[in-house]
């Protein structure tokens, strides 16, 4: 089976590794320290729950109203499988991956190809915290605060070309730290994809932080995508490679098991996943096995904001 590479730009669109590895020593505070963002990553207590805060503006037209899900079960029940396949596992051993310096390029149909540190992305824009429920394709919920703003503040510094159809994300691979890496069950690194216009919607967010503290390792620190509207593994963690592309890119649910995960994922409970049924989910932290179960709503809750993307689709087929 062929290995994936992350994509690599032109050696003079990178930038060279002393630069932004200082960057954080060379930039001035000033519109961080307005905000209290100031290295936020670099102020991580020496306990491994113990995060440093992350400000944000509270947006209200994107925030579900719902009771949103203990820190204690969205921190310790994951799905990370560089970490492992266990629920536990990330919580248990992602306390380990190095995430400074971290950078994240930016390259392909682009007309401005960019390597960010992750100060830089903070920077980017105004950091909002959204109320939203994230869905997995297992059947479990929870509602969780993110903290970031929408992905297209990112795409618009670098100016899509009119090529630009598709996105792929890359999550990092740390093989000394992520023991999940030697597991066959994937074709590492992982990988997602969204259709421009998908990336490009203001549901679409940008992640740096939850519960109003940066992002724990096991959630996908320091960056991490939220698609709200999408089964949870379309949420790509830990991302360090974002590729701007003309061809539908193949995620590594796609090509690990073409027949139960599509490339769109939108969370649907009219379709089924080959091996159960998508109509009903249970909510963590409402009584585990014997949470009441609840009816899956059509795009988990966002039809209303998302549902025009995909008129005239067939979503039986494009699942």
């Amino acid at each position: 089976m062929a290995r994936y590479r992350y994509p690599q730009p032109a050696p003079s669109e990178i930038t060279p590794r002393e630069i932004w590895q200082q960057r954080r020593r060379l930039m001035q505070a000033g519109a961080l320290a307005a905000t209290g963002l100031a290295l936020p990553f670099g102020a991580r207590a020496a306990q491994a729950d113990a995060l440093a805060p992350l400000p944000a503006q509270t947006n209200a037209e994107f925030s579900t109203m719902e009771k949103v899900t203990d820190r204690s079960h969205a921190t310790t029940y994951n799905n990370f499988y560089e970490f492992g396949l266990d629920k536990a596992d990330p919580h248990r051993l992602a306390g380990k991956m190095q995430i400074s310096p971290w950078a994240v390029q930016v390259v392909g149909q682009v007309a401005k190809p960019q390597t960010f540190d992750i100060d830089d992305l903070l920077a980017l824009a105004p950091m909002q915290e959204r109320i939203y429920r994230l869905r997995c394709v297992e059947g479990w919920s929870m509602v969780i605060p993110w903290i970031g703003y929408p992905l297209s503040h990112l795409l618009d510094k670098v100016e899509p070309t009119g090529n630009a159809k598709y996105i792929a994300f890359y999550t990092d691979m740390q093989p000394e730290t992520m023991p999940g890496l030697r597991s066959t069950v994937l074709d590492w690194p992982y990988r997602e994809g969204l259709r421009m216009d998908e990336a490009m919607h203001p549901l679409t967010l940008l992640t740096f932080g939850m519960y109003g503290e940066v992002l724990p390792n096991q959630n996908g620190a320091p960056v991490r995508l939220v698609v709200p509207w999408k089964y949870g593994f379309k949420s790509a963690k830990s991302i360090v490679t974002i590729q701007v592309t003309e061809q539908q890119p193949t995620s590594s649910w796609m090509q690990a098991a073409p027949r139960e995960y599509g490339f769109y994922s939108n969370v649907n409970p009219k379709v089924s996943h080959p091996r159960w049924s998508q109509a009903m989910e249970r909510r963590i932290g409402e009584g585990g096995l014997f949470a009441p179960r609840r009816p899956t709503l059509m795009f988990n809750g966002y039809e209303e904001q998302v549902a025009s993307m995909y008129a005239g689709m067939d979503l039986a087929k494009y699942y």
